[in-house]
């Protein structure tokens, strides 16, 4: 689990609720109508802009931002070492039952045990990372659009509140939950903007952007270990993809 998103959203809901404790009765911060305007509306536009199938994958691509944290790279780098020394001693044969917990990383070592070509296993495998980023894309796209549409039903919400405020001037017992509407329905914008859909769009690209370096790092690796490439020299080839602060712990390992 990534901690720090947990620890991101439960602080920023977690403040906000502490602020309205403060201030008085939390229950004078919740309005139905309010809530349905904003969450449900802006859900139904998200909906309309999108197909209902690039919706559902767009929540099952947000759980990669509360899932476990995604390999590093001087951990791949490490196991494909590894697997180098393997291969270059006992053949790719003695690949195969190797634990490898990267879905991307065991199908490319399965292809090097099946003895597939150099040329199908780049189309194959790019062909993943290209889906995969597409994937993330739409993933990300769709909480970016949400982020943008919830103020804007929070705006909706609040002339909502305002006409029906203005329309019963006279009953003074109206004004006070028309009024409700009309602040709540921005807030409400706002916090589901700003404290989940932007967040989210935001990691989920990086993410995206992180396991795509990944892959390729992988696929760099997979190519070498193919050709019978000393073992040696695969960390110098791979240290790019690696932060400048553990190169030297990575080569002297």
């Amino acid at each position: 689990m990534d901690i720090a998103t947990i620890v991101g959203l439960l602080g920023a809901f977690g403040l906000i609720i502490f602020a309205m404790l403060d201030g008085g009765d939390l229950a004078a911060y919740t309005n139905v109508p309010g809530l349905m305007i904003v969450v449900g509306g802006s859900v139904m536009v998200v909906l309309l802009r999108s197909s209902l199938e690039e919706f559902l994958n767009a929540i099952k691509v947000a759980g990669k931002a509360f899932g476990k944290p995604l390999e590093k790279a001087d951990e791949l780098i490490t196991q494909l070492v590894e697997f180098a020394a393997i291969a270059r001693k006992d053949g790719m044969i003695a690949l195969e039952n190797q634990d490898i917990q990267n879905k991307f990383m065991d199908k490319a070592i399965a292809m090097l045990v099946d003895g597939t070509d150099e040329t199908m296993i780049v189309k194959s495998l790019r062909r993943d990372i290209e889906i995969m980023k597409l994937r993330h894309k739409q993933g990300a796209s769709i909480f970016s659009s949400w982020g943008e549409v919830a103020p804007a039903m929070g705006m909706i919400g609040t002339l909502v509140g305002l006409i029906q405020m203005l329309g019963n001037m006279s009953d003074p017992k109206s004004i006070g939950p028309a009024m409700a509407v009309a602040l709540l329905t921005t807030m409400y914008g706002a916090i589901v903007a700003n404290c989940f859909c932007i967040p989210i769009s935001q990691k989920l690209a990086n993410q995206s952007e992180a396991e795509s370096a990944n892959c390729e790092l992988i696929l760099e690796g997979i190519l070498f270990i193919q050709k019978g490439g000393n073992p040696r020299i695969l960390t110098d080839l791979l240290i790019s993809f690696v932060a400048p602060k553990k190169r030297d712990q990575l080569v002297n390992a």
